[in-house]
């Protein structure tokens, strides 16, 4: 048994959810020097050369189709790293994340087809409103491209839960999830390196504490965490996510967010704890530790 295996599941996956948020806020602060493409390109530099390093994917002996699905999963991977930092250039993190949480919600709305899931995703839209501000400020203020980024890497958030699973029962241990990370950093690269002119020191590590917080360490310990508990107790673990990532941009960034911005937060996460912790659908172990 390992020093892991003692601890608590729920403490790992909340360990997990503070690393990837923290890292999300790190990132933040990275987009200013290198662009939301540079960031992502070097999240998933770093991220797949270690992950690479440590797996050391089989290449050869897979399907056609095993092939089509791990190139969509690392596709739907960079373009929902590259949506989600764009949203971080315009939105406070923790709006940018409670506006991606929609994805993921109203997939589980969609498969476990309770009447209450639909009730809660009404919920979670009105929360959405309220954290956008459109009540309150006028629709030629708003952030309308942060916002429509935001919901772009909630629809490929969606996108890569049901890819995860298929890409994880094509290619045995993280295989799979090694291969769709260099895809997706193939995918962005160019975009990427166009963008980032400086290669110091402090921007490499930078580079480097975000692909470990935000993609290697919340995987491995969500990962330890899924062997010893359901997936209805991480899937409301899962909803802490939003006020996580408020807490995150307040604490790193400074960021605070008004009264009907943390109602409507209030409002999603009370909406993912009824949807997700339903059980209503499996969840794979990389899905949270993908934005």
């Amino acid at each position: 048994m390992t020093a892991a295996d003692r601890v608590p599941a729920p403490l790992l996956v909340l360990a997990g959810i503070v690393s990837v948020q923290f890292g999300g806020a790190l990132a933040a602060t990275l987009i200013p020097h290198i662009g939301a493409a540079g960031s992502v390109t070097m999240r998933l530099l770093f991220a797949s050369v270690i992950l690479c390093a440590v797996v050391r994917p089989r290449l050869r002996g897979y399907s056609a189709a095993a092939w089509r699905t791990v190139i969509l999963f690392g596709l739907a991977l960079g373009l929902m790293n590259f949506a989600f930092y764009g949203s971080l250039a315009h939105l406070p993190i923790g709006v940018a994340v409670t506006i991606e949480f929609i994805g993921p919600l109203l997939l589980s709305a969609v498969l476990s087809r309770r009447p209450s899931d639909y009730v809660a995703v009404a919920g979670a839209a009105v929360g959405v409103v309220l954290i956008s501000e459109a009540l309150h400020v006028p629709l030629d203020q708003l952030s309308w491209a942060g916002i429509l980024l935001a919901l772009t890497a909630g629809a490929c958030w969606a996108a890569y839960i049901i890819l995860s699973g298929r890409t994880g029962a094509a290619f045995p241990k993280l295989d799979g999830l090694a291969i769709a990370m260099l895809i997706a950093t193939c995918f962005v690269a160019p975009f990427g390196l166009a963008t980032v002119g400086d290669w110091s020191a402090p921007l490499l590590a930078k580079g480097l504490g975000i692909a470990v917080l935000s993609s290697l360490l919340p995987y491995s310990l969500e990962l330890i965490a899924l062997r010893r508990m359901s997936a209805a107790v991480f899937g409301i673990l899962l909803s802490l996510e939003p006020a996580c990532a408020a807490l995150a941009g307040l604490l790193v960034l400074g960021q605070r967010l008004h009264v009907w911005q943390l109602l409507g937060m209030a409002l999603v996460v009370g909406a993912s704890i009824l949807i997700m912790g339903g059980g209503g659908t499996e969840k794979d172990p990389a899905e949270a530790a993908a934005t």
